[in-house]
């Protein structure tokens, strides 16, 4: 019998059914809002397609399904989280929670966009319930490679210039750590491949190390 039907049956590891529905709802507002605002490529960031991930894998009581976002996303999110903090007592850490205080936009709009903070501790609970499946490093760093290079041939760099300023630019910083130009350091196919590494040596491996140390894993081991 495998993990996800002994998941199922056993009633102290399924997930609530009102976290089921309120994360739903929370879905089903935020893709309609992103998608008017930001336009369709918004949800070929890492954290958009975490989301994605999620919404799915909490419904099939998944452990592939949410380890991956969770290998791809619990620290990056939590630089997110110390990022907003800083910014939000004047300092400055990272610049990457700069739009969240940006007052063209709406706080309704900026409001949504919490779901950087809370989205790694339900990707840690979900996988502390389910167990941590070790396939999800190949899976994400796989899907997370396709993400960038899509991003780096397909969408817009940083710096370019759109009709609507809403519309994303230099996706999951594949140019660069800045959306208003493109990085200098080196070629940009050259920081492609740098960044790509970096991603899976600094933050995926880590990331699925620890999870694989805490957290229960899978018949698939």
């Amino acid at each position: 019998m495998n993990n996800e039907l002994l998941t199922r049956l056993d009633g102290s590891q399924r997930i609530p059914l009102w976290l089921k529905v309120a994360y739903t709802a929370f879905m089903a507002v935020l893709i309609p809002v992103y998608w008017a605002n930001y336009g369709p490529s918004n949800f070929l960031y890492f954290c958009d397609v975490a989301l994605l991930l999620t919404l799915v894998g909490i419904w099939k009581e998944s452990p592939l399904l949410v380890s991956m976002p969770a290998v791809g996303i619990v620290l990056p999110q939590a630089l997110w989280c110390a990022d907003f903090a800083v910014t939000a007592f004047g300092g400055k850490l990272a610049g990457m929670t700069g739009y969240m205080f940006d007052e063209h936009k709406s706080l309704f709009l900026r409001g949504l966009s919490f779901f950087h903070g809370w989205l790694p501790f339900l990707l840690v609970f979900l996988v502390a319930k389910l167990g941590y499946d070790r396939r999800a490093l190949k899976g994400w760093t796989v899907l997370a490679f396709v993400l960038c290079v899509i991003a780096f041939f397909l969408l817009p760099s940083a710096g370019a210039e759109l009709s609507d300023p809403n519309l994303p630019r230099n996706v999951n910083y594949v140019f660069g750590f800045d959306d208003a130009k493109p990085q200098p350091l080196m070629p940009a196919n050259v920081y492609l491949v740098a960044w790509m590494a970096l991603l899976f040596s600094v933050v995926y491996v880590p990331t699925h190390f620890l999870l694989t140390k805490f957290f229960t894993r899978t018949a698939h081991e």
